[in-house]
């Protein structure tokens, strides 16, 4: 990341379209496009994290999500829906991390449709290095207080559930 800017840019944006007459979706305009800006600064540290395990973060999340399953393995298909991406997306991950002998792919033991895939003990202790490392060097230092992380995750989820992202019980 370069020098800082001497203004926000994203500020200015919201003056403009509010001089274009457009007032009325300069603020919701300015706070889409804030957050689009912050996914970037967080996917930059995130990905600077990870380098050196020589993971990307879509990697990274299907390792830890193959870590919090039980026996460390889950169909495809529900590695696909939890990660909320395309099974092609799953596909292309499990090539590139089973080509690294990180994971592996089984068939389901009762439902021969079915392709498990499941860490390797090297898998395993990669995913535990590097969520320490994500844990000591972007959640523990995430740049917002406390209460900006409670009302960030208040605001969010409920614009993800009313986007039909998840159903609440």
């Amino acid at each position: 990341m370069g020098a800082p800017l001497p203004r926000d840019p994203i500020g200015d944006a919201q003056r403009n379209w509010e001089r274009r007459g457009w007032g009325e979706v300069a603020a919701p305009m300015a706070a889409i496009t804030a957050i689009m800006r912050t996914q970037q600064i967080l996917i930059g540290r995130i990905e600077e994290v990870l380098r050196p395990f020589g993971l990307t973060f879509a990697r990274y999340e299907l390792l830890a999500l193959l870590s919090f399953a039980r026996g460390g393995a889950l169909p495809m298909s529900r590695a696909s829906a939890l990660l909320q991406v395309h099974p092609t997306s799953v596909t292309n991950a499990v090539d590139r991390l089973q080509d690294a002998g990180l994971v592996e792919r089984s068939p389901h033991p009762t439902d021969g449709r079915t392709t498990l895939v499941g860490l390797t003990a090297e898998g395993r202790s990669l995913v535990q290095r590097a969520t320490a490392a994500l844990n000591s060097e972007v959640f523990a230092q995430s740049g917002f207080t406390d209460d900006d992380v409670e009302q960030l995750i208040r605001v969010l989820h409920g614009f993800r559930r009313r986007a039909g992202d998840f159903t609440d019980p």
